[in-house]
């Protein structure tokens, strides 16, 4: 358990990954390497089989640690910047369902942790941006690049050129956010929307979301090929054995996540 992120689960099989850096949770070096170790700890245990990221009822996380990152120069970051990046990367690899549950303000690192999520639920009255050319940098976690994957180039250099703060109406249009809903709803519809996950086929989502991860940075072909090798592992799993057997059964499947 981190000072700032702790991992938190419940009989449910969903676990929350939970900020807790007042004011605004910025991301400093402390938390980064607590979210790596919290993606780690949710990758390995078999009883977590979907996540909730949440930065609480306030904030989500209102960006990076500027006044850590004020003096460093050139060689100090150069040898960070890599393994910030990989603490964001670390959530965005974990075998399982993650949603983001956005309140207030997700800005530069936040943003880029929301990201990192396969879905973001959003309070209707968040906030989400890429401000860091108004610090004269670039997103430095994987901005550049999930940002673009999601809602395209142009919209994505809008935002990172810009620096602007999007609202959550503009997110969800833009496909930066995939549910909007009121403030107070926020995380009861993250966990509704990843709790049908749950109790399903673990090993056939993992795969599902390698594939599809996966196949985003390689050509089509290869895409196929990674696909069809994950499509058949799965015939070693004994949830492709219940659920085949449940299907020719007419009944409901029970998946193990085995």
């Amino acid at each position: 358990m981190g000072e700032f992120v702790k991992l938190e689960t419940g009989k449910s099989g969903i676990a929350v990954i939970r900020l807790d850096r007042p004011k605004m949770n910025a991301l400093n070096m402390q938390v980064q390497e607590e979210l790596r170790a919290a993606a780690h700890e949710a990758t390995a245990r078999d009883d977590v089989r979907a996540v909730i990221v949440y930065g609480g009822e306030k904030v989500f996380a209102a960006g990076a640690d500027i006044k850590e990152m004020a003096d460093m120069g050139y060689v100090a970051m150069s040898a960070r910047a890599r393994d910030l990046s990989s603490a964001f990367d670390a959530v965005a690899r974990i075998p399982k369902p993650v949603v983001a549950a956005i309140t207030g303000y997700a800005l530069g690192g936040g943003c880029e942790l929301a990201l990192a999520c396969d879905w973001r639920v959003a309070a209707d009255d968040a906030k989400l941006g890429q401000p860091e050319i108004l610090l004269g940098i670039i997103p430095g976690a994987g901005g550049t690049q999930r940002l673009a994957r999601l809602v395209g180039p142009a919209r994505a250099k809008d935002l990172i050129f810009s620096g602007r703060m999007v609202d959550a109406e503009e997110a969800y249009r833009i496909g930066l956010v995939d549910r909007v809903v009121p403030a107070a709803d926020v995380f009861t519809a993250a966990n509704e929307l990843v709790e049908k996950f749950a109790e399903g086929p673990a090993q056939a989502l993992k795969a599902a979301k390698q594939a599809i991860d996966g196949g985003l940075d390689v050509d089509l072909a290869t895409g196929l090929a990674w696909e069809s090798q994950l499509f058949a592992g799965l015939f070693a799993t004994d949830d492709k054995t219940e659920g085949m057997a449940a299907f020719v059964e007419k009944r409901a499947a029970k998946f193990t996540g085995r």
